[in-house]
């Protein structure tokens, strides 16, 4: 019984990070973190830039598909404060795209808060 258990919590595990599995990019060092050896191949990201909105932050990237197919693609921006702390982005919607081969799009989002300072973006495939 406890094989079978610990076999059910591995299974769940896997099936839960396997939805996540993307790329993301910090502001605040422009790092890449890469979750999806194989989106990794097929994306790049160029241009990041901040601005402030009505006192918000507003985050552009510019992601491009370096590959001849087309790639239907999901992005989320996280929010953080000074300390590095999140201030929102878990909860907010995941927002469906398509990118034509050897084709480029700017991602853009705004805080919902003044106080953050910096983002993380993050971009994976489509889950539909």
């Amino acid at each position: 019984m406890k094989y079978v258990m610990a076999l059910l919590l591995a299974l769940m595990i896997t099936g839960c990070s396997s939805v996540h599995t993307g790329i993301s990019i910090e502001n605040s060092n422009q790092n890449v973190v890469i979750g999806n050896a194989v989106l990794a191949r097929s994306l790049v990201f160029k241009e990041a830039h901040i601005t402030k909105v009505n006192g918000l932050m507003k985050a552009s990237v510019e992601a491009v598909n370096k590959v001849n197919t087309d790639l239907n693609l999901q992005y989320r921006f996280y929010w953080y404060d000074e300390q590095g702390l999140e201030i929102s982005g878990s909860d907010a919607p995941w927002h469906s795209f398509a990118l034509a081969g050897n084709d480029k799009v700017i991602l853009q989002g705004v805080a919902d808060k003044a106080e953050a300072t910096q983002y993380r973006i993050y971009v994976r495939r489509a889950a539909y």
